[in-house]
């Protein structure tokens, strides 16, 4: 089966990490990429950060460039967003994405930044 699973998120205070996880099912991370999606209440779904499939180069939206890293542990088959020096305005409900055409979504992992 096909799937995508995040887990990490939660609530914290401005400044503070957080390390968000996508488990693939039914296909690696080697060899398909995978993106990190995020929405906001009332705003447009955006790009956070990708990660290619094969060498793995990763790209990031300039909102999040420099705080946040996405990273992927083959073993696991595991696609990590580490989120570090949190914003209130970084909240929001967090997607993983990928598989074959990047059919495939996560169900979603809120974090929630105040103070």
């Amino acid at each position: 089966q096909v799937q995508l699973v995040e887990s990490g998120g939660g609530s914290v205070h401005p400044g503070e990490s957080l390390r968000l996880s996508c488990a693939a099912s039914g296909f690696t991370v080697l060899e398909y990429g995978i993106r990190w999606y995020r929405q906001a209440p009332g705003k447009e779904r955006e790009l956070v950060a990708e990660i290619t499939n094969g060498p793995g180069h990763t790209s990031y939206a300039d909102s999040v460039k420099g705080r946040f890293t996405i990273s992927r542990d083959k073993d696991k088959n595991t696609v990590y967003l580490q989120m570090s020096g949190l914003k209130p305005e970084d909240t929001a409900v967090y997607f993983c994405n990928g598989g074959y055409l990047y059919k495939t979504w996560g169900q979603g992992t809120q974090v929630t930044v105040s103070s």
